[in-house]
């Protein structure tokens, strides 16, 4: 995986290779990164340097080629000539910003190289080796470790950075990155995941000119509004075709990424923590360590890069108790009630829910103290006797009896002024002294930094696990941090970063000694969806907008870093509550199944043919779960720009494909639909899922198609609907897997003038799931 010879690093993965050098000065010089080679003589990749390019700063004086600013770099050095954005500004002891790292020593090693104080990649010692590099600037004793991860399997390197003080004086660092990576320029886009509440991860595309860009959050967390992974890809890329690259961050704080594309055509790419408001003080023989940052290649589109991320965290990110292990559907009570219930009203959801099929109860906010609104009970842990007469523990046991797991919705990082913790410690808070407090959502945030606060969370929560039993957590956040400060910090530029290790700390004390419990984190929404949670949250909330047509970009920009098995999805009311459209009952569930799926609506409301339609929706998804969840999940290039193409591809070559209409036309063309990855000769058979077509659905034409007219908002149409509704069209297709790669053509979909049951009914925000199986003793020729 790792071999070095004659001064060059050769990192290789199953099927990508990336190498670079040791200059004749001591620097590192990055050569290639892209489709696998063998270790050969790279020289044909090397950089020319044959030419003096104008403006720029030799770096000796001797060899008048050789300039900083012109050699694509592994770390550059700052104020020796790089003119171009650089990775790390130190403050050293004589006052100046200057320093030059060269090379000392290097040593490879099997396995991961872990963070004394941040999350990592796992991997056992024959899944991964690692490289550890040691850069010195000797004028000021300061040592660089550069650390690279090469993960096999996966087509992942990772890298990181350890900053160590080797001399008496202290240093301030200002900004370290993780990395940097310097590429020629492919004429490559940049894609990024951006957002804001209700509208996260919604991918954006901006071609790359010469300049600079970046990608950041500010807000205490990853955030919705600047997802932490990147993409590059060739302009020409498709989903399946191109060279793409990946980046992305084992970090859920405030993180900076830069692109910069300089006049000679290198490009340059660096990703870390965010320098804003960051300062961090190296006393004598201290050391600082950066998140660390994931990398990955394809040859072979989006698709590609984002399979190698899938594998990659399926594996080597989640938490090993539940590596491909599959996640329960959860009822969560939120939509259906908010704040407003009792004990009794909440076992007559869960029954319902478990006869519907769920197999988890997830009580969400307003269980503890006076939490009967927004505005109060953060922060305190007495559970409410009102809604509980008899406790948690006791609800969690009747909930247990009707053969439903329990699971528990906590707010800890938060406290709202009015409440006991805040009344009895205020100090707890992060505050300004002397200011007013700015709120969010009615709320402070606690000062992690504070290990009194950590403590007292880590105390409370686990008492409440250990008392309910609860299985699953939903562990939430639903603000951003303003005015950071820290009466424990004699620097608040350390006060973000400290907040971030507080919160890791947190997390490993409370779910280490407990593995079992499944971690739901979730920050209004999707706010922090990042590798560093996912470390100990196996999935994420990815947004409060259940509304499926919206999931379909959020989940779709999702899908190019993260897998399906880490997005969690519920099925909601329609119209929905936080866009007020309207859509098929069909629908919500087809989009959610591919992640994890949850319900969250008012059970009580469904009517006889939607509980039917639930239940049977449940048990589909029961029967491929292993495919939505952990099989390989792609998009397709679609030929109209208002339908979507999702699909699952299991290890037994069972594959589930989604077909998704945003808006319909009159008289509707032909509708394609490829499925790829099946073998080539192998036979097929690709049967669509029934679901139901609900008779409100046909609007006034009803009454042109009934014996009597009838009002079709009346009485006698709405009972009529309450119990029967119609079969959407059944589609049922043999053949190879080159078939099916090259598109089955769907049946028609309704064209206005004429209805049978052999019409697809999709119209606006219709959906069709198919399922594709293997045809068993059939061959090629038969």
């Amino acid at each position: 995986m790792i071999t070095f010879l004659q001064n060059v690093f050769y990192l290789q993965t199953k099927n990508t290779s990336y190498w670079f050098q040791i200059t004749k000065h001591g620097h590192l010089e990055q050569i290639y990164y892209g489709p696998k080679l063998p270790i050969q003589d790279p020289t044909a990749l090397i950089y020319k340097r044959t030419a003096q390019t104008g403006s720029t700063i030799a770096y000796d004086a001797a060899d008048i080629y050789y300039a900083l600013d012109e050699l694509p770099l592994e770390y550059s050095p700052t104020g020796v000539g790089d003119y171009r954005f650089l990775p790390s500004e130190i403050q050293m002891a004589d006052g100046s910003f200057v320093s030059d790292f060269l090379y000392d020593r290097h040593e490879i090693i099997d396995g991961v190289i872990s963070l004394q104080s941040l999350p990592t990649a796992k991997a056992t010692v024959d899944e991964s080796q690692s490289l550890r590099i040691e850069l010195i600037d000797a004028l000021h004793h300061v040592r660089y470790e550069l650390f690279y991860t090469v993960f096999f399997e996966t087509n992942v390197i990772t890298r990181k950075v350890r900053v160590v003080n080797l001399g008496a004086t202290p240093i301030t660092i200002h900004k370290i990155m993780s990395s940097q990576l310097d590429l020629p320029n492919r004429n490559y886009q940049l894609h990024t995941f951006n957002g804001t509440w209700a509208k996260e991860t919604h991918q954006q595309i901006k071609d790359i000119q010469i300049g600079e860009y970046s990608n950041s959050s500010t807000t205490g967390d990853s955030s919705n509004r600047a997802n932490p992974g990147i993409l590059l890809g060739e302009k020409s890329a498709t989903e399946n075709q191109g060279w793409v690259y990946g980046m992305n961050l084992v970090y859920s704080g405030n993180h900076y990424s830069h692109i910069e594309l300089s006049p000679h055509g290198l490009l340059r790419t660096s990703m870390g923590i965010n320098p804003q408001q960051f300062q961090w003080a190296l006393s004598a023989n201290e050391f600082f360590e950066t998140p660390e940052v994931c990398l990955s290649f394809s040859a072979n589109g989006f698709n590609g890069l984002s399979g190698n991320f899938h594998h990659f965290i399926n594996h080597h990110i989640i938490p090993q108790h539940f590596q491909e292990k599959l996640r329960p559907v959860v009822y969560n009570n939120w939509e259906a009630t908010f704040m407003d219930f009792n004990q009794a009203k909440l076992l007559k959801l869960a029954k319902q829910a478990k006869n519907l099929g769920a197999e988890t109860f997830v009580l969400d906010d307003g269980w503890f103290g006076t939490r009967n609104d927004d505005t109060q009970g953060l922060g305190d842990y007495a559970v409410n006797r009102k809604k509980f007469p008899q406790g948690l523990k006791s609800f969690a046991d009747k909930l247990r009896s009707t053969g439903l797991e329990f699971g528990l919705w906590f707010e800890p990082e938060m406290v709202n002024p009015n409440s006991q913790l805040y009344k009895e410690h205020p100090e707890f808070a992060v505050q300004l002294p002397g200011k007013n407090s700015v709120l969010g959502r009615n709320q402070l945030v606690l000062d992690l930094c504070q290990k009194e606060v950590r403590t007292y969370i880590i105390e409370n929560v686990g008492k409440i696990l250990d008392e309910t039993g609860a299985t699953f957590v939903k562990w939430d956040m639903n603000r951003h941090i303003a005015e950071a400060f820290s009466a424990t910090l004699t620097n608040q530029g350390e006060f973000y970063h400290r907040y971030m290790m507080g919160l890791y700390e947190v997390l490993s004390q409370i779910f280490g000694p407990r593995p079992e419990i499944l971690l739901e984190s979730c920050s209004s929404g999707g706010n922090r969806f990042d590798l560093g949670m996912l470390c100990f949250s196996p999935q994420i909330w990815a947004s409060d907008d259940t509304d499926p047509i919206e999931r379909l970009e959020i989940q779709g920009g999702l899908s190019y870093l993260y897998p399906p098995s880490t997005i969690s999805c519920h099925v909601s009311a329609s119209p929905h509550q936080q866009t007020l459209r309207a859509t098929p009952l069909s629908s919500r569930f087809n989009v959610a199944s591919f992640g994890v799926l949850g319900y969250e609506l008012d059970l009580n409301l469904l009517t006889p043919e939607e509980r039917k339609e639930i239940k049977e929706q449940i048990t589909f998804y029961k029967k491929y779960r292993a495919t939505l969840q952990f099989g390989k999940f792609s998009r397709t290039d679609t030929l109209k720009s208002t339908q979507k193409i999702w699909q699952a591809q299991g290890t037994d070559q069972e594959t589930v494909a989604g077909f998704f209409q945003t808006k319909t036309q009159a008289s509707p063309s032909y509708d394609l639909l490829p499925v790829s990855g099946l073998a080539e000769n192998t036979f097929y058979k690709m049967t669509s899922k029934p679901q139901r077509i609900f008779i409100q659905q046909f609007g006034e034409l009803i009454k042109h198609v009934t014996p009597v007219k009838l009002n079709p908002h009346g009485l006698v149409i709405n009972t009529i609907a309450k119990h029967y509704s119609l079969t959407d069209a059944k589609e049922e297709y043999f053949g190879t897997g080159g078939l099916f790669a090259s598109g089955v053509l769907l049946k028609n979909q309704f064209m206005g003038s004429n209805y049978n049951d052999q019409t697809r009914l999709l119209g606006d925000f219709g959906s069709t799931l198919y399922v594709v199986s293997k045809e068993e003793g059939k061959e090629v020729g038969q």
